[in-house]
């Protein structure tokens, strides 16, 4: 399923997520134009679990906290970037509109942070870089999930050939988050070396939807749904 829009306008120009949107093109431009010495930035910017492990037991905090984020802007083809970019445009806005500027990019980032953790869990003996900004954007979709569950998402569903149905947010997000969980319980216990990360996406949708939770309670008290 591949949303196209939703059915909330945004009350103020979501500026940190076009921000956010516009540095991930321009990096992914600078990876293209490294030719053979890709692999070697990716190496060197990719998270990787177990090279984490190793600073972090060494003290190294640097070195072992720095991939955290660089990992976020860094993506593994067009259709990585413009499928996490696609997705991060049409339910960032919202979020930002909600948090507010400053705290939407902290909470972003956070989230970013909470799911290559959830990935470390997982595959704490990995040493695949892991790239993407899909984490921190399923935090944003995490969110989305919690404050506006009824909006309407209008979706292009291959069912045999295209059709464009509107579907509410809480249906398109929770059968997103069903296909990770399921995608990543599949892979517990087998020798993947490298593919998505699906806890990662597990795990930023799921700290996405607390932490708007606590972070907003206000707008969650004595809330009534249709």
């Amino acid at each position: 399923m591949i949303p196209l829009r939703d059915s909330i306008p945004s009350s103020r120009p979501p500026v940190v997520n076009y921000t956010i949107i516009g540095l991930n093109v321009v990096i992914f431009l600078f990876e293209v134009s490294l030719g053979p010495h890709l692999q070697e930035f990716v190496a060197a910017l990719g998270f990787i679990p177990a090279r984490f492990l190793v600073h972090l037991r060494q003290g190294d905090l640097a070195a072992s906290l720095l991939p955290l984020f660089t990992s976020m802007f860094l993506h593994g083809g067009w259709f990585h970037l413009i499928a996490n970019m696609w997705s991060l445009y049409i339910f960032g806005d919202n979020v930002e509109d909600t948090f507010g500027h400053g705290r939407f990019l902290v909470f972003y980032l956070t989230c970013g942070l909470l799911a290559a953790f959830a990935q470390l869990v997982s595959a704490p003996s990995s040493r695949v870089p892991m790239v993407g900004a899909s984490g921190a954007i399923a935090g944003v979709m995490g969110a989305y999930f919690s404050l506006f569950p009824w909006a309407r998402v209008l979706t292009l569903v291959p069912v045999f050939f295209f059709v464009v149905i509107e579907i509410p947010a809480y249906v398109f997000l929770g059968l997103w988050f069903l296909f990770q969980f399921m995608s990543g319980t599949a892979t517990i216990g087998t020798a993947q070396v490298g593919g998505v990360a699906f806890w990662a996406h597990v795990g930023g949708f799921v700290a996405g939807f607390l932490l708007v939770r606590l972070s907003l309670p206000h707008r969650f008290s004595g809330r009534r749904v249709p």
